[in-house]
């Protein structure tokens, strides 16, 4: 699935990044074991992308949140 490949590619370079989705992620990573923090994050990314379609807002990665506009 393309989810959990993008998600593990994503949760490879979360420690050098200090947004709020890294933090969560690298706070799940020093508690779970890696595959769960893998499919917990394609989880992440999935609603986020239905979020986006659905409501047609643009994402806001500095809010973690769709935009407001």
């Amino acid at each position: 699935n393309l989810l959990i490949h993008g998600a593990r590619a994503v949760l490879r370079f979360v420690e050098r990044k200090q947004d709020r989705t890294s933090r969560w992620a690298t706070a799940l990573k020093r508690r779970r074991h890696s595959n769960v923090a893998v499919v917990a994050m394609a989880n992440k990314i999935a609603r986020v992308a239905y979020a986006v379609l659905a409501t047609g807002k643009p994402y806001d990665p500095a809010m973690g949140a769709l935009a407001n506009g």
